[in-house]
């Protein structure tokens, strides 16, 4: 398992302030670093890691340290340097060595640590027979178990963001063919971004309940350890069992409206991404977003420039990013960016939260499909309702499927499809035309996210624009 202790200071610690935290263990340990010198490690004297120290990261972005540590007595807000260190707790000192180090940064730099209970400057020697301790199977305490099939990942903290790290631990366990495998208490909560990369199968989000064992925190299947992962446990019937505390919830009310768009653009100098979210979420909220990032804190200004510019200099590798919002309106997306034969294609999904007061603005997505078809190079476009929190964080239960309230599809699929039989389904389903009338994009209004029937909708449209 793995502690995580993270300092939070007005300035940019320097390698000074690095090297008087890294004397936390005493001079008995030795420093270790890793990829080109963006992770510090606190080794034992026969090499095995203890600490792990992220490079600091200046948080530029309102709310992120709130939306991912959550509020509390003297958390400051952006701007902030976020330096993250993660404890191997397979050493008993390993936890008190990431407070101290955290706390001896925090005092010199008159910051905070979280979480706060966590701080100290005293030195911990390490008093445990290391010898008398199994070598890891890892060279980094990101990874608590590696098995030939497996990258567990043992968190214990409100919320799970997609940190650098973490993304690292996602890229190499994809890489070599593991699964990833994150085991949290029943309170951890997921962001949005973690959700998606722990979707697929063979990787999972395991709870760890202690009334009820393991079990899948996003299909809520009772998990046992077998063969070296957790997989579900079958009944005779070869059937798994849903495990109780993955119950729904009592409805509070919250929603979220989720936007899944593809636009694709072609490939030249003058290309600036970024520009269908950015219109899209100023069509739903009155305000751009606030920041970007390849992982979670969020740190950067939004800027359609700079994320191209990172696209561009990556290509033909795809790019993964994620834009916030401001702090009173929840909002979060993430965005792949792709060159292929055809050009630049941009898969964005965006959720927006709702209080229970809330309205969604369901009357404004006529218009941004209109914008988005016309301006942007839109190629599809779902959108769906869900009852769900407004924080956009996961919970490890039940909660129901979005509900499809609207489908687009852009000039270019039409005109593939053949305008005839696009705007004549063989149902009662009439669609807007978008735009010019020699190329229009068709709008199809399918709910208002309340009637699930409207999934029966949409699967009759598209079996009927496949049949073109």
């Amino acid at each position: 398992m793995t502690k995580d202790v993270i300092a939070l200071t007005p300035k940019m610690p320097d390698l000074r302030t690095l090297l008087a935290g890294l004397y936390a263990g005493g001079p008995g340990l030795g420093v270790n670093s890793l990829a080109d010198g963006a992770v510090i490690q606190l080794c034992a004297p026969d090499g095995r890691p203890l600490v792990s120290v992220e490079a600091p990261i200046l948080i530029q972005v309102r709310g992120e340290t709130t939306r991912l540590l959550g509020a509390g007595p003297g958390l400051p807000d952006s701007p902030v340097w976020w330096t993250e260190a993660r404890a191997s707790t397979a050493v008993a000192e390993g936890g008190r060595l990431a407070g101290s180090f955290a706390g001896r940064l925090a005092t010199v730099l008159n910051g905070s640590v979280w979480p706060p209970e966590a701080a100290s400057t005293d030195v911990v020697p390490l008093n445990s027979d290391i010898t008398a301790i199994p070598a890891p199977p890892t060279s980094t305490p990101a990874v608590d178990v590696l098995t030939a099939k497996t990258a567990v990942v043992i968190q214990d903290r409100s919320v799970v963001a997609m940190a650098s790290w973490l993304s690292d631990a996602l890229r190499a366990t994809t890489d070599n063919e593991r699964a990833l495998q994150i085991v949290t208490p029943p309170t951890t909560r997921l962001t949005l971004p973690t959700r998606t990369a722990l979707r697929g199968h063979p990787n999972r989000w395991v709870i760890q309940d202690p009334d009820c064992g393991y079990y899948d925190g996003l299909s809520g299947a009772v998990l046992h350890w077998h063969g070296g992962t957790f997989t579900p446990t079958l009944d005779e019937n070869g059937s798994a069992s849903v495990a109780e505390a993955f119950k729904p919830a009592t409805t509070t009310g919250e929603r979220q409206l989720i936007l899944s768009l593809r636009t694709q653009h072609p490939a030249d100098e003058d290309l600036i991404l970024g520009r269908a979210l950015e219109t899209a979420w100023q069509t739903l909220t009155g305000t751009p977003p606030a920041g970007w990032s390849t992982a979670e804190p969020v740190n950067l200004p939004w800027s359609t420039r700079q994320l191209t510019d990172l696209a561009r200099n990556r290509a033909p590798r795809p790019t993964w990013l994620i834009a916030v919002g401001h702090p009173d309106r929840p909002v979060l997306a993430t965005i792949s960016v792709t060159r292929t034969l055809a050009g630049v294609e941009e898969d964005i999904t965006l959720t927006l939260g709702y209080g229970e007061v809330e309205t969604p603005p369901l009357d404004t997505l006529e218009p941004l499909a209109m914008a988005l078809s016309t301006e942007h190079g839109l190629t599809s476009m779902l959108t769906s309702l869900r009852a769900a929190r407004r924080d956009l964080t996961v919970p490890p239960h039940f909660e129901t499927p979005p509900i499809p309230v609207s489908f687009t599809l852009g000039s270019k699929a039409i005109k593939n499809i053949g305008l005839t039989h696009a705007i004549r389904p063989p149902f009662n389903l009439t669609p807007v035309q978008l735009g010019p009338a020699g190329e229009p994009s068709l709008h199809y209004a399918l709910g208002d996210g309340t009637d699930a029937r409207a999934w029966t909708t949409l699967q009759q449209l598209t079996e009927h624009l496949r049949r073109a």
